[in-house]
């Protein structure tokens, strides 16, 4: 059967796990000659791949649990599948839950069998990142399609996630800075909180976050860093839910140069304030895996998990520095001050190329590729690897 038809991939995740997705999307629409349909969760999924070459279109919905008929959304969703029913699908799902989430609304759109492909009926691979088992996964066609024209192995696909950024996000990404007054000055984020930092109630028991890190031990980060680096702005990131963790921090502090950027990150700007930021620190969560693929130097802080599984890759060649994880770190708490401020000096080459910093956008579109030049981390910019860090290939 010829494929002629875009891939339909179904992932059901949060923002770090649909940025990994990407080097599958890039496989996927190279083999199959059209761009992809990501049926995803969460706005994050318009944030990321909205007008991305690799796909053609994003669903994205608000919840996958329940009745399929008490979520109009999601009946909708069934609609276009059903139109897409001749697609190869390719179905990114490993949760014991799957068959509750994502089967319902394939039976109910009418797909065959025999154009689904599962990756929770591939075998898995000790140690394997995330992103090459989705590739390998990407390998396997339904079915339906083994016979199709073009149909082998697509070779060389680049096993890092890359997201470009409009230049109208890099422009209101600027404005916002120039309103904070943050412009002209390196930028060093904090990324405190991941998902299980907030409950309905305040902040989780730290006891029950293997990935939290103490405000205290923040706070004495943000002055390290401070004294490092004067006239930086150490930007604390978070959602609006996160404010009073975020708060809690700047407090530990008492740093002047520790700034809230809390609830004022909409995924194009944080996009575009990682592409322009001097560095990043952060726990193993979403917007770690956004720092690396938008070319911001990292340092990420593991707790009971993987780092063979779950570093941050780079396509942008930008450094990321791994800290803790399995098997010898449990908890993120077992990572000392020194040694994470340590890991962030160990950036210290980006010093330099972090200045001259842009003071003000450019007024018309003429001047845009000029300007860009000007920023670090924009795609012209050229990144290397200082010697010693630790980079996911």
């Amino acid at each position: 059967m010829p494929s002629a038809r875009p891939p339909v991939v179904i992932r059901f995740a949060r923002l770090g796990d649909t940025v990994l997705l990407q080097p599958l999307l890039r496989l996927l629409h190279r083999r199959h000659r059209e761009p992809c349909v990501l049926l995803a969760l969460g706005e994050c999924a318009h944030g990321l791949y909205d007008g991305h070459p690799d796909v053609g279109r994003v669903i994205a919905l608000r919840t996958q649990s329940g009745p399929l008929w008490l979520h109009p959304e999601r009946l909708r969703a069934v609609g276009v599948l059903r139109a897409l029913r001749d697609s190869p699908f390719y179905v990114c799902q490993n949760e014991p839950r799957f068959s509750t989430k994502v089967l319902p609304m394939l039976r109910r759109a009418g797909i065959p069998r025999e154009h689904c492909s599962f990756i929770g009926e591939m075998p898995t691979v000790a140690g394997e990142h995330e992103i090459d088992w989705l590739l390998r996964f990407g390998d396997r066609l339904p079915p339906a399609f083994l016979d199709a024209a073009g149909a082998g192995v697509v070779e060389d696909v680049p096993r890092a996630p890359e997201l470009p950024l409009a230049d109208g996000d890099r422009i209101e990404c600027l404005d916002w800075l120039g309103r904070r007054g943050w412009l002209g000055r390196p930028l060093v984020l904090l990324q405190p909180s991941n998902k299980r930092t907030m409950r309905w109630n305040g902040v989780r028991d730290a006891a029950d976050d293997d990935k939290a890190w103490p405000a205290e031990r923040w706070g004495a980060l943000a002055r390290a860093i401070a004294a490092q680096l004067p006239g930086a702005r150490i930007v604390l990131c978070g959602a609006p839910a996160e404010r009073r963790h975020v708060e809690s921090i700047r407090a530990a502090a008492g740093c002047p140069q520790l700034v809230s950027a809390c609830g004022e990150l909409p995924l194009p700007r944080m996009k575009a304030l990682l592409e322009l930021a001097h560095s990043m620190v952060s726990v193993d969560t979403g917007p770690a895996h956004l720092a690396a693929a938008m070319g911001c130097p990292l340092v990420v802080m593991f707790g009971a998990r993987w780092p063979s599984q779950w570093t941050p890759r780079s396509g942008k060649g930008s450094p990321v520095t791994v800290l803790g994880g399995l098997p010898d770190v449990l908890r993120v708490d077992a990572l000392s001050i020194e040694s994470v401020f340590s890991a962030w000096t160990s950036l210290a080459w980006q010093l330099a190329a972090s200045a001259p910093l842009v003071t003000s956008a450019p007024t018309g579109a003429s001047s845009i590729a000029e300007w860009l030049r000007e920023i670090p981390g924009a795609p012209s910019s050229k990144r290397r690897s200082p010697p010693g860090t630790r980079q996911e290939p």
